[in-house]
């Protein structure tokens, strides 16, 4: 099992790393020689093989993050410096090669499947259900970072028998992709409703799954809410826009057949429950703060936040070392980096809280919270014209996100529900005081905004170039750099043109900052 997981784990049928003919060879996995492997096996192998970028690592926050998503959602302060808002290549590299790693023991974990017998599939279906949830999860975020991906043809070289010249593969539509995704998860809803699973099988996925422990009911609200996700994602686009209505108004009208992550004690995480393990969260610190203190709050998060009296305050932050008491001052992205230096060196400004977010070693890895789907279910009914129902949604959202804050550090105050209420009534908060769609629409993009913070930096980004709120001012980078602005996408990695090139060609003129993934259409 050690050698199928580490050979799957390698990059595999894609053309995207520096690799050389003679790597094929090596990393193709001839199931004659493969002395032992199950689906369960490998199963737990693909859930294990993208826990870095899951769980809260240095590598993906200090190489990935910090000075991409976190800088482009204004979820942090940084002192601005010519050539700020190109992605580094490091960062889109591993980012990609992480996902292709992972898609790879995805690929692998079909083929393996494939070759049980057809009894043996019907008793194991759970597994091919929940592991393409989650793959369905984890490839939406890398299509809203490039767009188009190698991926129906990645990551095939297992089952093309070791035949490196047949797997190369070519790119897929970013929107095609989004449709595949939703039409299988609409499957997977229904299919979740009626499938049994004998108790061998459920006993032994509960020590797979450490996503939902095998919880089939857990899965239906992770496969629905994940639903509402992508539908939301794409529900600007004309060719989408009568599924979107025609799907989430099905979810939304018969919960007991669609349910969805409702509340904190059903959010799909990954759960830590010894930091001893590999399951943990204990360099979040380190990467966040990466070279000096890139953990400080931006003023634009933090002024809504004392204006408000947020209650998320003095959890999600803490006042700087040297900060008079209770005083939270975020950094402003509109001085010049000099200045912004000082500031950051000079402790007075807000950092991320230690106890409960930077250096909480149980922080768990998010996958989809109730706070989210309540957010994203708040701007459907806005749109639907059902405003009882979208303030709704909207005062839930605000409460299951606080609950979610104070949680992370134990038990809820006894006061908080008190809060929560004098909160959510403020009149820069209140739904009532919004006279306009457009400004109950700022409303939820703010909350949504807060809520992701820097626990969930890439939905975060990709909310912001849907719908373009909360409205963020960056400083034009005037030294000449090739990305004066924050960039609509990231490029592919430098690899691809060279390994992968046949198929490159097939996107290359699409290949820029600034072209949009097909969901940006504002």
């Amino acid at each position: 099992m050690k050698k199928i997981f580490l050979i799957a784990a390698l990059v595999i049928a894609t053309g995207v790393t520096s690799c050389k003919k003679s790597d094929f060879a090596k990393a193709y996995v001839d199931p004659s020689k493969v002395a032992s492997t199950t689906v369960e096996k490998q199963y737990a192998g693909f859930l294990s093989s993208d826990l870095d970028y899951v769980m809260y690592k240095y590598w993906n926050y200090f190489v990935v993050l910090q000075n991409t998503a976190l800088h482009y959602t204004q979820a942090v302060g940084w002192a601005n410096a010519p050539g700020q808002y190109i992605p580094g290549s490091a960062a889109i590299h591993d980012r990609w090669v992480n996902y292709y790693s992972f898609l790879s023991q995805y690929k692998n974990f079909l083929y393996l499947y494939s070759l049980q017998s057809a009894a043996d599939q019907k008793a194991k279906r759970i597994y091919l259900i929940t592991a393409t949830i989650h793959f369905y999860d984890q490839t939406q975020k890398v299509v809203d970072l490039h767009g188009d991906i190698p991926w129906s043809q990645a990551g095939l070289l297992t089952t093309n028998g070791g035949n490196y010249s047949k797997s190369y593969a070519k790119y897929d539509g970013a929107a095609t992709i989004y449709t595949k995704m939703l039409d299988d998860l609409k499957g997977f809803a229904d299919e979740l409703n009626t499938i049994s699973v004998s108790s061998d099988v459920s006993s032994i996925i509960k020590t797979q799954d450490f996503i939902n422990n095998g919880d089939v009911t857990a899965w239906k609200k992770y496969c629905n809410s994940l639903r509402i996700k992508l539908l939301t994602r794409v529900s600007g686009v004309s060719s989408f826009q009568s599924r979107v209505a025609s799907e989430i108004g099905q979810i939304t009208a018969n919960p007991s057949t669609y349910p969805v992550v409702s509340s904190n004690a059903e959010n799909i995480l990954v759960k830590v429950y010894d930091p001893g393990t590999t399951i943990n969260s204990n360099d979040f610190y380190t990467g966040l703060i990466g070279w000096g203190n890139n953990d400080v709050a931006s003023k634009k998060m933090i002024d809504i936040m004392n204006t408000n009296t947020d209650p998320r305050l003095s959890v999600m932050f803490q006042p700087g070392e040297k900060a008079a008491a209770n005083t939270y001052i975020g950094l402003d992205q509109s001085l010049d980096g000099s200045t912004q230096q000082t500031l950051i060196d000079g402790g007075t400004l807000a950092r991320y809280n230690f106890a409960y977010i930077s250096k909480n070693k149980s922080l768990p890895g998010i996958l989809i919270t109730a706070a989210e789907v309540d957010f994203l279910l708040a701007e459907y009914y806005l749109n639907a014209g059902n405003d009882a129902a979208a303030k709704a949604a909207y005062n839930a959202g605000i409460s299951q996100s606080i609950e979610f804050y104070f949680g992370l550090g134990g038990a809820l105050p006894a006061t908080l529900p008190a809060e929560e209420t004098t909160y959510i009534n403020k009149a820069g908060i209140s739904w009532a005081g919004a006279a306009t769609t457009a400004d109950k629409m700022n409303l939820i993009a703010i909350q949504k905004w807060t809520n992701y913070s820097v626990l969930q930096p890439l939905e975060s980004w990709a909310e912001y170039r849907r719908t373009k709120l909360p409205a963020f001012s960056f400083v034009t980078d005037a030294s000449g750099s090739v990305l004066p602005q924050p960039p609509s996408r990231w490029v592919y990695p430098t690899d691809e043109q060279t390994f992968n090139a046949a198929n490159y060609q097939a996107v290359k003129a699409n290949d820029t900052f600034t072209a949009k993934i097909f969901w940006d259409v504002k």
